[in-house]
């Protein structure tokens, strides 16, 4: 199959499995043609079959904003009658299925298939503003495909907007070769000591992150249990949650990492991995600890429940319940054979029902079903 593949190119877990969906494609044979303003953060290895193609903003001094959605579905078409594209598949309801849309109607020859993959915050947050309310729903109603990334997403997305179209739950998946345990390339000497547990949090550190209740969980952690806390990441809320280390006399202890790019060597290094999000849809760097036999802690939100078996494999708390998370944290650091048991289990229920071998096949079903309509 020829298949456009449109993301948001930026940290973040939709375009993080945008991209290693695309590269897993293009290693099956399949002809992906990635369309974004910038090359995707993930996409790292070479293949012939993978094509980037950049959209570019015109400048124009009547326009306020540059149109980069305009300029999107016009790349779109171009791409799709160049490549002769079967699908189109966006990631993100708005603006990617919009632009998808234009461009399909741009192409009168062409029957191209849309399918749209809802990742979150394109139906929790941007769509559930009244101002993007119809425009959301209209571009879910006119896809061809529309899956989602967990349960809970397909049923907020059905509540929220009454979707009548079949909303298929495809998960979230991830390369179990790359997310493995890895401990002759765990290098953080500089960081922590030999005798220290490693506490780890990735994530955009926005606010919905709850970034500061790592730091509220982990001075009750730091008493008890020899560690560090690392937070990997940039966003709005780096600020406070340094001031808040300081201010609890953990200015040495919480370690700030920023942007990092082989989050699989780091997470090779961590013990307990700290998911207190208030809103997670799935929980792609829960997944991609617990592939590395880590011990995810996280909250009874979105899909997380849909992933983390709890006292199995992980464990659940109420978000905000930092005492709770810190019980647990204590629990498994404090056992390494329990931890180790935990790992093992989390990374079993990974191969189980999350491994690209698993999921990837989904998708190639689902277009081929789509395609077949």
């Amino acid at each position: 199959m020829n298949i456009g593949i449109t993301c948001y190119p930026t940290y973040g877990g939709s375009g993080a499995i945008a991209t290693e969906l695309g590269q897993a494609l293009a290693r099956s044979g399949h002809k992906i043609h990635f369309i974004s303003y910038s090359i995707p953060f993930r996409l790292q290895e070479y293949n012939q079959n993978i094509s980037f193609h950049d959209v570019e903003v015109m400048p124009y001094p009547l326009f306020k904003y540059p149109p980069y959605t305009l300029a999107l579905a016009a790349k779109m078409a171009a791409v799709a009658e160049e490549a002769k594209l079967d699908v189109l598949h966006v990631h993100y309801a708005v603006p990617h299925a919009t632009c998808a849309f234009l461009a399909r109607h741009m192409l009168k020859s062409r029957d191209i298939k849309i399918i749209t993959t809802l990742h979150g915050t394109d139906i929790t947050l941007v769509g559930s503003d009244k101002s993007f309310y119809q425009i959301t729903k209209f571009s879910i109603e006119e896809s061809d495909g529309i899956t989602a990334v967990s349960e809970s997403l397909r049923q907020d997305t059905l509540s929220l907007f009454g979707i009548e179209n079949e909303i298929r739950v495809i998960p979230n998946f991830v390369d179990t070769n790359r997310f493995k345990r890895k401990e002759a390339h765990c290098d953080l000497k500089n960081i922590v000591q030999e005798d220290e547990k490693v506490l780890l949090h990735v994530s955009n550190l926005r606010p919905v992150k709850r970034v500061t209740d790592v730091i509220r969980m982990y001075v009750k952690v730091k008493p008890k249990i020899k560690s560090k806390l690392l937070i990997v990441g940039e966003g709005p809320d780096r600020v406070p949650a340094q001031e808040l280390a300081a201010e609890l006399g953990l200015r040495d202890s919480v370690v700030f990492l920023g942007q990092q790019e082989g989050i699989d060597d780091i997470l090779s290094c961590a013990d307990l991995y700290l998911l207190p999000s208030e809103q997670e849809s799935f929980g792609l760097s829960a997944l991609e600890a617990m592939s590395c036999e880590v011990p995810v802690v996280g909250t009874n939100v979105g899909g997380v429940p849909e992933l983390i078996q709890h006292g199995k494999n992980g464990f659940i708390t109420e978000v905000g319940d930092v005492d709770k998370m810190a019980e647990h944290a204590i629990s498994v650091l404090s056992d390494d054979a329990y931890r180790s048991q935990i790992g093992i289990k989390a990374r079993q229920r990974v191969l189980d029902s999350f491994g690209e071998d698993r999921v990837v096949p989904q998708y190639e079903a689902y277009y081929e079903e789509v395609l077949n309509r």
